[in-house]
């Protein structure tokens, strides 16, 4: 009778499922996640009819995940079936959910215990009990430990929390999730779902070393928020989470989630969503279904609004809502999505499971950096980004060395300098001690407006040399990037300041200056201020988008001459600057023999105007 009532439900979890259609948006998929919550109304098919045509009439939707549980409530075999039934009708693809959380007792968000056999039983069935209704489950962000109750320091004994988690959730993943799953349903697929603060992830057991060969396939929390949210993430994140989650899944990244937490303007929404699909992730979900019919009144609309930005406040209906929102950001990048190659950028190296100056590549994207964040040391790239988190390789220092004999640069950041301290000294004997700069004057580069903390690198006269200086009232001075030459290539050390929100506040000659260095190995890069993002891919494409709340005009400098470049919305076609001033990029006479030896590349300058919070997309031509 057992097997039976399984076969019959796993009957259930198809009979109704569509196929997946080619798609409302040209080139990616937008979908919806369902919680427990909403989806228990679904018995009420008045209401479920009413709120679907309210959503998409407004918003196009290819695909919904209808969840099973959260915090501690399943969603009742009723309500599961009654949604796969409509939104069967309506054509529209479905997946599972499952928010793998218990009642709060706290009123904080809390994690199931994976120590217990209570906790460990009930983990298993809610996958059993999802399995019997989906072919596909996408598992929310919430499954990773946090429990510290008296099992769990008892099991985990001389431990690091880190290492007891990482092992504790690798069983879990394995044993009581994806295995019962597919025994339950052998055509089960089983995501997981990553969060955005990704730096953190093996300190509350998400292992990214073994864990995407386990699943089925990953997700990206790409919901970048605000950067003054308790989480501090620059909007940057939105992409770069995307690649870095793409690369060390092996291309099983299937999407990145947003949603509207923290927005204090609407376009802050719409950059989440473009940032997800210019990082090419084939599909966008939305969290969640309820928050869709959210009204949207004009206290969230831009002071920058009617001044032609990408996000227009005035393709709204009448009565807007976040669907309203999603719709038209939607449509303003499937303009260009398909039209994109393959995202290239500075390699960074980021072992999987590694800490250590946390988020910093998203701090350089915003400063114009395009950023391909790796988990494999990057060897064929001519140029190698490393910051702390690359110390984590106990052969990092051989990596380096070889890449220099091989004639190429490696920049290291004053945090990893740090760590691996007299490693490096073979390469450049320097140290970094507890001394602190405090500086706003950058020589010929410029000055920032206001003086900011950073680590004093020494090292000696003659063996390296400052690239760009940093000086303290005239007086002392260190460097913000350093360069030391060995056999073939060069090691670069790029002085981080104390907060990294001070990177923004570089003037311009110096942000320009660390991009030439920096970006060397990308065909195009950007000179003009901070919070400017570039996107490159391999087919000569690049978008460049602005979170500022004014026009900003910017240079694009392109390698390969190119006669024009086309804006490939508009399809304008801008000409180079017939002779583009040398401005503060260039170095004086003395310098320039011994700091850039690499051999000059033939390039082409073209100025664009970027609006506020808006992004534009070339073709070179």
């Amino acid at each position: 009778m057992k097997n039976l009532l399984a076969g019959s439900l796993l009957l259930l979890s198809t009979a109704f499922a569509p196929a997946l259609n080619a798609g409302h948006y040209e080139g990616f998929k937008v979908s919806v996640y369902i919680t427990a919550n909403d989806v228990n109304k679904m018995t009420n098919t008045k209401w479920l009819d009413s709120t679907w045509t309210e959503i998409s009439s407004r918003l196009k939707v290819d695909k919904v995940y209808i969840e099973s549980h959260r915090d501690g409530r399943y969603t009742s075999e009723a309500a599961l079936l009654a949604a796969k039934k409509f939104f069967a009708s309506k054509k529209v693809a479905f997946g599972g959910g499952i928010t793998y959380t218990p009642e709060s007792h706290t009123g904080r968000w809390e994690t199931f215990c994976y120590t217990t056999p209570e906790g460990r039983a009930e983990v298993k069935k809610i996958a059993e009990y999802t399995a019997k209704h989906f072919d596909e489950i996408l598992l929310d962000d919430f499954f990773f430990n946090s429990c510290k109750c008296e099992h769990c320091t008892a099991a985990k004994g001389s431990k690091s929390w880190t290492e007891y988690r990482v092992e504790l959730m690798r069983d879990a993943a394995r044993n009581l999730v994806a295995g019962p799953a597919r025994a339950v349903n052998p055509q089960c697929k089983v995501i997981i779902k990553y969060p955005n603060w990704y730096e953190h992830f093996p300190a509350l057991g998400f292992d990214l070393d073994i864990e995407p060969a386990i699943f089925d396939g990953v997700w990206s929390g790409t919901e970048s928020r605000n950067p003054n949210a308790d989480q501090h993430l620059q909007a940057y994140l939105s992409y770069e989470i995307v690649r870095y989650l793409d690369n060390i899944s092996n291309g099983k990244n299937g999407g990145g989630w947003i949603d509207a937490g923290g927005m204090t303007y609407a376009d802050r929404y719409a950059e989440q969503a473009w940032m997800t699909l210019l990082g090419k992730a084939p599909e966008c979900t939305l969290f969640e279904f309820g928050s869709l019919q959210r009204p949207i009144g004009e206290n969230l609309k831009g002071a920058w609004q009617g001044t032609g930005t990408s996000f227009d406040w005035n393709k709204l209906d009448n009565k807007p809502t976040l669907a309203s929102i999603a719709s038209v950001a939607f449509r303003e990048l499937e303009k260009v999505y398909n039209k994109l190659g393959k995202p290239i950028g500075i390699a960074s190296y980021k072992p999987a499971n590694s800490v250590g100056e946390d988020n910093l590549q998203n701090f350089f994207g915003m400063m114009g950096l395009p950023i391909e964040m790796t988990h494999e040391f990057p060897e064929n790239a001519e140029v190698v980004l490393l910051t702390e988190q690359a110390a984590y390789d106990k052969f990092l220092v051989d990596k380096i060395r070889k890449q220099l004999k091989a004639g190429r640069e490696v920049i290291v950041t004053s945090g990893l300098a740090k760590k691996i301290g007299k490693e490096l000294d073979d390469i450049v004997e320097l140290r970094i001690g507890d001394g602190k700069g405090f500086v706003n004057d950058f020589s010929y580069f410029g000055k920032s407006k206001e003086k900011m903390i950073i680590p004093q690198v020494l090292y000696y006269t003659n063996d390296a040399w400052e690239d760009i200086p940093a000086h303290d009232k005239g007086v002392l001075g260190w460097p913000l990037l350093l360069q030391a030459r060995y056999e073939n290539g060069s090691l670069w050390v790029w002085t981080i300041p104390d907060s990294f929100a001070d990177l923004y506040e570089l003037p311009e000659g110096a942000l320009n200056r660390l991009r030439a260095v920096a970006g060397a190995d990308v065909p195009v890069r950007i000179e003009g201020p901070a919070n400017i993002s570039l996107f490159a891919y391999d087919n000569n494409t690049f978008v460049v988008e602005s979170f500022l709340d004014k026009p900003v005009k910017v240079k694009l400098i392109i390698d390969e001459p190119a006669k024009q470049i086309t804006d490939m919305i508009s399809g304008n076609k801008i000409s180079p600057e017939a002779n583009p001033p040398a401005g503060p990029r260039a170095f004086p006479f003395f310098m320039q023999a011994r700091i850039w030896l690499r051999e000059p590349k033939t390039t082409q300058t073209f100025e664009v105007e970027i609006k506020p919070h808006s992004f534009r997309a070339f073709k070179q031509n």
